[in-house]
């Protein structure tokens, strides 16, 4: 993915894919606009027998989402995966931002078939004092110990479920977590102890590591997580080796 429209000229940022059940994939991320707008865009892979999905095909329709009513035209980034919701069987996604009280959430949007968006009335999730929310991430867990297997991003809530929220706060660049319950109905996420809610508890990790996202291995039946490693040499070094800053790759655990 390369910077080549007048939507996303400023920067091709992060996405989310969803692979739904026709087989179809679709590419949803951040485009920064030739005027620095942050707006949600649509890809689909321009061959899809290529294993290795190596070309995207931009949408004619993008942008599909801009900033609503009251957020900031730079705070509304990085949508997740999405899941279907089994109260009315529409996609969902999640998008960051954040408040004018420097609070920090997750917009959520219903959507049929990814280029017509409706904003949902209720926040997914908001946290007092955590800014902005960066690389909103949202899944399902077992709480069955004994089940040792990862749940597709669809997994319907109920019983032996949890629900995982993250989010990546952009003033401080650490990857912040929570577990709770999901309510479909009202499309809410609560956490399940708020001393230990999203931006004030938890951690993935506790070195250099951020901006994070999952995605669900069907054939290995796990959820896999990487994220992005911050180097901590200058702009200049950065533009004399030709990039910034690293991809994790994700490893594989040990049984």
């Amino acid at each position: 993915m390369v910077p080549d429209h007048w939507y996303d000229i400023n920067g091709v940022w992060t996405g989310s894919a969803t692979q739904l059940p026709d087989g179809r994939i679709m590419m949803l991320y951040t485009g920064s606009t030739e005027d620095g707008v942050q707006v949600q865009l649509l890809a689909e892979p321009a061959d899809p027998s290529d294993p290795l999905l190596r070309r995207w095909a931009k949408s004619e329709a993008n942008p599909v989402l801009v900033p609503p009513p009251g957020v900031g035209l730079t705070d509304f980034r990085d949508p997740t995966t999405a899941w279907l919701n089994p109260a009315d069987k529409a996609w969902r996604i999640a998008i960051g931002s954040k408040n004018q009280e420097h609070a920090g959430l997750a917009l959520v949007y219903s959507t049929e078939d990814f280029v017509h968006y409706d904003l949902l009335p209720t926040l997914l999730h908001v946290v007092q004092g955590t800014g902005m929310w960066e690389c909103v991430d949202f899944y399902p867990v077992s709480a069955e110990l004994a089940a040792g297997v990862g749940l597709d991003t669809s997994a319907a809530p109920g019983p032996g479920v949890k629900h995982v929220l993250k989010a990546s706060l952009d003033y401080d660049r650490n990857d912040y977590y929570a577990i709770g319950t999901y309510d479909p109905a009202t499309d809410r996420w609560a956490p399940d102890d708020a001393a230990i809610d999203v931006g004030i508890g938890l951690r993935y990790d506790y070195g250099k590591f951020y901006a994070s996202k999952t995605f669900y291995d069907p054939v290995g039946r796990r959820r896999v997580l990487w994220g992005w490693i911050g180097e901590s040499d200058s702009e200049r070094a950065d533009v004399l080796k030709g990039w910034a800053s690293l991809q994790a790759l994700p490893a594989r655990k040990a049984r």
